[in-house]
């Protein structure tokens, strides 16, 4: 596979450019990326086991039609089932498989879409990760708001009616501590009823503290799940080291955390494969923790600051649909969320086939939710975002094309007593 990912050593500043080179001519640059570093929590799992020997040996181009017809044939569809429907020889069956997972989609969900936002409350990172626009060596403008700010921003999303909010930081323990993350948290259950966090993997107790602080669920991306691949993207960092990354859900459920969400970024490497090992991920949890609720995203690559070359690399709106209606069918209880990344016409007819969670007012960048929901001057305090979103659509208009849609849009479903 051709790599178009690496950062142009133009786009650096000078300050950024000589600690690049510093850094690389250091012997602990690329560091064994399957070793845990210092202070990392191990724990004793089979289901990487599990999920790597099916991905290893998966060859997509071994299944035929036939696999694929009996595949939609079964009542219940087997993890064989689920590889012949990843398949190439699967493509020409996507209108049988719409129709499959729209009727998994109604029976276990309903005529609901659930919606949610984003805020973004840092985007310092410590990790050289050639594909992500929030790198440590990307010139960006980068920001952390303070207690105030968060507020602020919250108020400002909460106003438009929003009842669930993701709080994401870039991936640096010293700019965005677990402790500044709990002080969100804490902010967040004021104004929201539901609260998710995307941010860099961490240990069982500090899962279990961000919960106490009113953190809900966890949403991790894996990325890619071809370790070679990953080593080959992730060069420097915490986050390199690819078997922390793995087991963070597992963590974060030890941790007493509600649910957990899954995620490979696809584009990065053979996207069938980690569409495999995503679903297996969930599938695997789900039978050593029955009572969490689990569910998957399904991200492409998109442009970030700096780098126009970032693009999904043969994942087009034809294959990703197949990927959805291939998680429904086999994981029909999984929640799945499709992104701002994606158009907004192919997120109105995704919710009508497998989606049941879509993103609105969507900001990927940094203390700007006031520029965004009410026109207002945020007087300068933005962030660069972390990547280029499609759909721009705010909650209240996304709120009305669902319903348009003949679907029902939720805010939140739960009660606390």
């Amino acid at each position: 596979m051709e790599n178009h990912f690496f950062v142009d050593a133009e786009n650096l500043s000078p300050k950024a450019l000589e600690k690049k080179h510093r850094l690389e001519s250091d012997p602990s640059f690329r560091t064994n990326h399957m070793e845990y570093m210092e202070g990392m929590e191990k724990i004793e799992s089979d289901v990487c086991e599990k999920v790597m020997a099916h991905m290893n040996s998966y060859d997509s181009s071994a299944y035929t039609a036939k696999d694929v017809r009996r595949a939609l044939a079964h009542e219940h569809c087997t993890i064989e089932d689920f590889k012949a429907l990843l398949s190439p020889s699967a493509e020409p069956f996507l209108e049988q498989m719409a129709q499959r997972a729209s009727q998994e989609t109604s029976r276990h969900f309903g005529n609901t879409v659930y919606l949610f936002t984003p805020l973004y409350i840092a985007n310092y990172c410590e990790n050289y990760c050639v594909y992500c626009g929030f790198n440590c060596y990307n010139n960006i403008r980068r920001m952390k708001l303070d207690m105030e700010q968060i507020e602020h921003e919250m108020k400002v999303i909460a106003e438009s009616g929003m009842e669930e909010i993701l709080i994401l930081t870039g991936e640096s323990r010293t700019m965005s501590d677990v402790s500044y993350i709990g002080e969100a948290c804490r902010l967040a259950r004021k104004y929201f009823r539901m609260v998710g966090l995307e941010i860099y993997p961490v240990n069982t107790d500090e899962y279990r503290y961000l919960h106490e602080c009113g953190a809900d669920y966890v949403t991790v991306f894996q990325e890619t799940y071809d370790a070679k691949r990953y080593e080959e993207l992730h060069l420097m960092g915490h986050k390199r080291i690819w078997p922390y990354r793995f087991d963070a859900q597992e963590r974060a459920l030890r941790g007493g955390m509600r649910g957990v969400a899954f995620s490979a970024l696809l584009g990065l490497s053979d996207f069938r494969k980690d569409a495999l090992a995503s679903a297996l991920h969930v599938y695997f949890l789900q039978r050593k923790y029955p009572h969490a609720e689990m569910s998957l995203s399904c991200p492409r690559l998109r442009p970030i600051v700096n780098n126009d070359q970032i693009n999904p690399l043969d994942v087009h709106e034809k294959q990703l649909c197949q990927i959805i209606c291939a998680y429904r069918i086999f994981l029909p209880y999984v929640g799945i969320t499709v992104s701002s990344r994606e158009s907004a016409t192919f997120r109105n007819g995704i919710v009508r086939i497998g989606a049941t969670k879509i993103s609105a007012g969507v900001s990927t960048g940094i203390g700007d939710h006031e520029t965004k929901y009410n026109g207002k001057d945020s007087d300068g305090r933005q962030g660069d975002e972390q990547f280029v979103i499609d759909d721009n659509r705010s909650l209240d208009t996304m709120y009305k094309d669902i319903a348009e849609e003949g679907l029902q849009p939720v805010l939140n479903d739960y009660l606390y007593v």
